[in-house]
């Protein structure tokens, strides 16, 4: 409702080529697909650009190609050559010094042409570690660090009988580890689940983590030295004599429950064994085991991914956008790119993340950057499910010229957020504090699978200052929580010359600290609010008391917040296909809600055979609110 007033009466300021109508993702940011000949399987999962332009794609197949005419100049098909093959599943890929590197399952391999034919002829193992043989134990990278060596990162795991907890069977899963070029390895950080995407920017090395046990969201960590991110498992080896670590698996378990039960001769999930009186978090966490690090920058499970991918910084001085220096981050699961700022604040890392760019034909796995400023994206989505209409893909993401109105960057201030826009906002709407709302938030640090959120407070918005260029605005938050999540929306701002609102306008900024300095004086705010809106919600309130009975169906706007509190749009969205079926599917099922309540509770995969990835239970779900989900979905159905 707040948008349609704001588009009606601000309506008057869109006069730019878009017309009337509000732009969207691909009238900035376009989609051009690669032609891949037929039968030919890429599932790319590593993607780098050689000196003189071309592409190289390690595929999760084992192979490495070389890709001629990536841009497609003339309208020309591009040519792929095979340069490499029989490689051990390869998630990353690396020139350096005339030599590709990737790594496989268990080494890091060096990919040598000798004789300058487009084709190894040498295939030499950098470093190699053990492997158990889990499908789990996927490894990631390389990244070259400041000194010449690589960066890999090696996954976890899972139990035979407990197949829900990550463990770490071998030395160095969970583990990230440097590597020299002479084969040397030295233990690096630990607290690694399932470390996807690595990313060197600007000489610091970081990951991301996918949602899992002890790891409540996705979220970007700084890996120093020593780091012990979220995930103790990979805390068995750091008795090790070149360990940087010196807290141990025992001693963490010993002080946090992990929730191992048996029950008639069978172990029991930790989300079925209630312990939820007092949720740990990691903060809290971290004043027992300081080696714990807090994310940089956390990234909402089911808003800003389900399985985080690549970190990629933005090097090409504009050729991409407005959004020169930013990171992007690639998502497997939804088949997207996010876009994140960090900034230092007391000597640590800290930053805001918004949605970029959606719609991807698979899984968003690795990204490069093109010789034209193009990002590269490559795409897979076996044994993991993604969104998209493909299993797999490449694809590349051109900035159209056209500058979109975005929150370019969110960052901290001692008594709120200065938000600076990428154009000049309509004055008007940026003074009225009806344009901004948000609430903070944070996740539990437990063994169960993820977390919803939790301790999630409404913003105290108490004042905004716009600057006299209209490009930043400067609110003032009168309950500001350290360590946590603060979204901020600001749906109801307007660009000043067209109109536009802003493309994504929700900013999601992890605030480890509040940075110290000068308050920004009561004399300065604006406090102005929109007499209509100040009404309008007591207009509603009335009907509502009027109308409203047990059996009242959420409205779309009020099953937004369940439905991302329990992470039900990390696999399904209202309409569309993605990892699980669209609801209005599920609702032309014709279930009743008390049959998809129990469905929530006890999923039954084979109702849907064309979707890869089976539905967890998700008993952790309140009842009361899965009557609620279960009632708005099948008010989508059409007719009856």
């Amino acid at each position: 409702m707040r948008t349609a007033i704001l588009t009606l009466v601000f309506g008057c300021f869109i006069q730019t080529s878009f017309g009337q109508r509000i732009p969207k993702e691909s009238d900035y940011y376009e989609m051009v697909t690669l032609p891949v000949p037929e039968g030919m399987l890429f599932e790319v999962g590593g993607i780098t650009t050689l000196p003189d332009g071309r592409i190289a794609l390690a595929t999760r197949r084992g192979h490495v190609y070389l890709v001629d005419n990536a841009y497609m100049a003339q309208g020309k098909a591009p040519q792929y050559t095979l340069f490499a093959s029989g490689l051990h599943e390869p998630l990353g890929l690396l020139y350096h010094q005339g030599a590709l590197y990737t790594a496989q399952r268990g080494e890091l391999t060096k990919l040598i042409d000798t004789n300058a034919d487009d084709k190894a002829d040498r295939y030499e193992t950098v470093h190699a570690w053990p492997l158990s043989g889990h499908y789990h134990e996927y490894s990631f990278g390389p990244k070259l660090a400041p000194d010449g060596s690589f960066f890999v990162t090696g996954n976890v795991a899972f139990g035979s009988e407990e197949w829900w907890r990550a463990e770490s069977r071998v030395p160095m899963r969970g583990w990230t580890m440097k590597i020299s070029e002479d084969g040397h390895m030295e233990p690096w950080a630990s607290g690694m689940r399932s470390p996807a995407g690595l990313g060197m920017i600007d000489g610091e090395l970081f990951y991301d983590d996918n949602q899992g046990d002890w790891v409540g969201s996705g979220a970007i960590w700084h890996l120093q030295k020593g780091t012990v991110s979220a995930h103790p498992a990979g805390l068995v080896w750091s008795d090790r004599s070149d360990s940087p670590i010196t807290m141990t698996n025992k001693e963490f378990l010993d002080t946090y429950d992990e929730r191992r039960v048996r029950k008639n001769g069978r172990a029991v999930k930790p989300e079925n064994i209630p312990n939820e009186e007092n949720p740990l978090t990691m903060y809290e966490a971290r004043k027992k085991f300081p080696e714990i690090t807090l994310p940089a920058v956390w990234l909402p499970h089911g808003v800003l991914g389900i399985s985080n991918s690549e970190i990629l910084k933005d090097d090409t001085q504009g050729g991409f956008g407005p959004f020169a220096g930013q990171i992007f981050v690639g998502d497997q699961g939804q088949s997207k790119i996010m876009r994140v700022v960090m900034e230092k604040v007391n000597g640590a890392f800290q930053g805001v993340a918004f949605d970029f760019r959606t719609d991807f034909q698979s899984g968003v796995l690795r990204m490069n950057w093109g010789a034209d400023g193009s990002l590269f994206v490559g795409e897979t989505n076996r044994g993991w499910g993604s969104a998209g209409s493909k299993n797999s893909g490449l694809e590349r993401l051109v900035w159209t010229g056209e500058v979109p109105m975005e929150m370019k960057t969110v960052s901290a201030r001692p008594d709120g957020f200065e938000i600076e826009f990428t154009k000049p906002v309509n004055r008007e709407t940026a003074e009225n504090l009806d344009s901004y709302s948000g609430k903070s938030f944070t996740y539990k640090y437990h063994s169960v699978y993820g977390s919803p959120t939790i301790m999630e407070t409404p913003l105290d918005i108490k004042g905004v200052k716009v600057s006299d260029d209209g490009l930043k605005a400067r609110i003032v938050v009168g309950n500001l929580t350290q360590f946590h999540i603060h979204q901020l929306e600001v749906k109801g701002i307007r660009s000043q010359q067209e109109g536009h609102p802003v493309l994504h306008p929700v900013a999601y900024y992890t605030l480890n600290h509040i940075p110290d300095g000068a308050k920004l004086p009561a004399s300065e705010w604006s406090t102005k609010r929109s007499k209509k809106k100040k009404a309008a919600p007591k207009a509603v309130a009335a009907k509502t008391v009027k109308k409203k009975s047990k059996k009242a169906v959420p409205t779309d706007e009020e099953i937004q917040s369940l439905l991302a509190k329990n992470t039900c749009v990390a696999c399904h969205n209202r309409e569309k296909r993605q990892i699980g079926p669209s609801f209005k599917a599920i609702s032309e099922r014709r279930y009743t809600n008390a049959k998809i309540v129990d469905l929530i509770y006890n999923p039954v995969p084979s109702n849907w055979p064309d979707y890869p990835t089976p539905m967890a239970p998700m008993t952790q779900v309140p009842k009361a609110e899965a009557q609620q989900i279960a009632a708005w979905i099948n008010s989508l159905r059409s007719g009856d």
